[in-house]
């Protein structure tokens, strides 16, 4: 055992150097609004958070919800295509991108479906299209069941809701004892890199640039405490109630989706009268950003007919 001893201490020590080298520190919004905001680039109250959110376009309003650990960027190819046909809509919800932790803590999807009610009375919206992608869409579905009223359409992209199979990595890390604490300065870049493979199928699509904007992203002061405080929530899912759903229902899947499968998105046009469901071979969780042009020709014409 004796003989172990300075072996352990170096592995000790060497464990300690690794962890220290991926401390990483907040990052403000005024040092991110640099690379991540422009001249369509709108903040307003509220809750007591600066929403951060961009408004494009022209004809009736398209409200776009991203998902977990993501922003309005993502819907970027889709606002280019769409824009010239719709008022594109879109936010960093609470938690993420540059509007980042709600000051409560409160990250139930009831309390995201009523920022999205919020937000969208703010704007002066009274009715809209609405599409979201993983809790993006989570969000959107349950919005359809509590304001039927005011989604005119509705647009399921990879969306979560059902109980899940499996939990992708990052989400146990967050649940286990001591490693959360660990998480909220000591983010290695190559673990956001990891997690973009995961829900992109085709890696070679996964840029220097739009890594180091997931990244930059999650060192926003608050949003890596924010995202321990959403995953340990949870949410009650409600999914029983899907089948209560009457908004006319676009449901896009990537094929390879490997955080949500495939048989989720056939539950979907199950349990929604009506939906219609295109599967996409050539994707996986994000076909928004994988392969924009040909899910934005899709919305365009489920919106149009």
């Amino acid at each position: 055992m004796k003989k172990l001893l300075p072996f352990i201490y170096l592995l000790g020590v060497a464990f300690i150097a690794l962890l220290f080298s991926q401390f990483q520190p907040d990052k403000t919004v005024e040092e991110l609004k640099v690379n991540y905001t422009d001249s369509r680039s709108k903040f307003i109250e509220v809750d007591g958070m600066q929403v951060h959110y961009c408004v494009e376009g022209k004809g009736s309003p398209l409200v776009l919800i991203h998902g977990t650990s993501s922003s309005l960027h993502t819907w970027e190819d889709w606002n280019t295509i769409l824009k010239d046909h719709y008022t594109i809509i879109r936010m960093d919800i609470p938690g993420f991108g540059l509007t980042g932790p709600q000051p409560e803590n409160n990250y139930s999807i009831e309390d995201y479906t009523e920022f999205i009610n919020k937000f969208t009375q703010k704007i002066g919206l009274d009715t809209f299209y609405l599409a979201g992608n993983s809790l993006g869409g989570f969000i959107s579905w349950h919005y359809a069941l509590n304001y039927p009223e005011k989604v005119k359409k509705l647009i399921l992209v990879d969306a979560a809701g059902y109980p899940k199979d499996k939990i992708p990595a990052l989400f146990k890390f967050a649940r286990m004892p001591i490693l959360p604490d660990i998480m909220k300065t000591f983010t290695p870049k190559i673990l956001i890199e990891k997690n973009l493979k995961q829900v992109y199928f085709d890696d070679s699509k996964i840029t220097d640039d739009l890594v180091q904007r997931y990244f930059d992203l999650s060192l926003r002061t608050g949003n890596r405490d924010a995202f321990i405080h959403r995953v340990k929530a949870g949410f009650s899912s409600h999914y029983d109630e899907i089948k209560n759903i009457k908004t006319p229902t676009l449901i896009q899947w990537g094929k390879h989706d490997d955080w949500i499968p495939l048989k989720d998105a056939v539950q979907f046009n199950k349990d929604i009268s009506g939906s219609k469901l295109k599967v996409y071979d050539n994707a996986g969780h994000v076909p928004m950003e994988e392969i924009p042009l040909e899910t934005a020709k899709d919305v365009l014409y489920f919106l149009q007919h």
